[in-house]
């Protein structure tokens, strides 16, 4: 396993995809003004999926936003897009102007201390467009996340930090999986944002 503290440009993957990091996207007093606001404004409910036939309620809060009212389908069950706030506006247009891409839903997560994580997953549901890049912003507490090889099973990890912007493209969904790890030291929560790209845009 590797842990990656490299140039903004390097491709942190080896093969089968590209993982690109920034890890000072924003200033900090502006991700500590992003970080009060999203806890404060954005409608946080748990997470729901259906694991093996039972109906699961997470610890983690989730939240979606999007220009349409999008309906958007994962483990089992189906979320409805809430339409953009002005501070999700604000931090899409942003991650485009670093990206030179064009994203129309975002996923947040919110993590309230470290007993709560994120298995291994792909992000590559059919309602997303194939190959898409995802646009991942992190506030809050720094955590480890990690990649894994779906053949191979090399492992790739690197710490997210507050204000930084992680980005996901070309096939990396295909071959690689990704989980946060638990990390029972961390007692401060962690919101995390996922721009994405949902279906033709």
């Amino acid at each position: 396993m590797q842990l990656f503290q490299r140039s903004e440009s390097e491709n942190l993957l080896p093969y089968d995809g590209v993982l690109l990091y920034i890890p000072h996207f924003l200033p900090t007093e502006e991700s500590h003004r992003i970080f009060g606001s999203l806890m404060d404004e954005i409608e946080w409910k748990p997470d729901e999926a259906i694991l093996y036939g039972k109906h699961i309620t997470t610890k983690r809060s989730v939240a979606w936003y999007a220009e349409k009212g999008f309906s958007y389908r994962y483990s089992g069950t189906t979320k409805t897009a809430l339409p953009w706030s002005p501070l999700l506006l604000e931090l899409k247009s942003k991650v485009e102007g670093v990206t030179k891409e064009v994203f129309n839903s975002c996923l947040l997560n919110l993590y309230h201390d470290g007993s709560e994580g994120m298995a291994w997953h792909s992000d590559d549901e059919t309602s997303l467009r194939p190959n898409s890049t995802i646009a991942s912003v992190s506030f809050g507490a720094e955590r480890i996340f990690r990649y894994k090889h779906k053949k191979t099973g090399e492992q790739v990890e690197l710490q997210l930090e507050h204000g930084s912007l992680l980005l996901m493209k070309d096939v990396i969904q295909r071959h690689w999986l990704h989980s946060l790890p638990k990390a029972m030291k961390v007692k401060r929560p962690r919101i995390n944002l996922t721009f994405r790209q949902f279906g033709l845009i």
